[in-house]
């Protein structure tokens, strides 16, 4: 019987502001759209979240997934001036193009597909 390999997280742990601008730079580079989940240990609803966000990320594998605990890297939160958790963000070319605040994985969902379709869509 063959043992399963636990899989890696997609989902990238943003640390500190240059680990923000490193991941953000890669991705604009490669032409990925970004996807990040706002969160905090302390919230609930952040927390419920994550296994949700850890299955968009394996479903989406053209998109990059990043997490930032709001309490461990408050200069990101603060430059995007996230207020709420969970906060969705997404992110094409480093610009902001889509937030959603609350815990609605259908909706969440539903934005990160139309969002990573558009980015399919090459100009001819």
């Amino acid at each position: 019987m063959e043992v399963q390999e636990p899989q890696k997280s997609r989902v990238v742990v943003i640390d500190s502001l240059q680990s923000w601008d490193f991941n953000l730079a890669q991705a604009t580079n490669q032409n990925f759209p970004v996807v990040v989940h706002f969160t905090a240990s302390w919230c609930m609803p952040s927390v419920a979240m994550n296994p949700i966000f850890e299955e968009l990320a394996s479903s989406y594998q053209d998109a990059l997934f990043l997490t930032v605990d709001v309490d461990e890297v408050k200069d990101v939160a603060t430059k995007l001036e996230i207020k709420a958790m969970p906060t969705f963000v997404l992110l094409k070319d480093g610009t902001m193009v889509d937030k959603i605040i609350g815990a609605n994985p259908e909706e969440i969902k539903k934005r990160i597909d139309g969002f990573v379709q558009l980015g399919r869509v090459s100009v001819a």
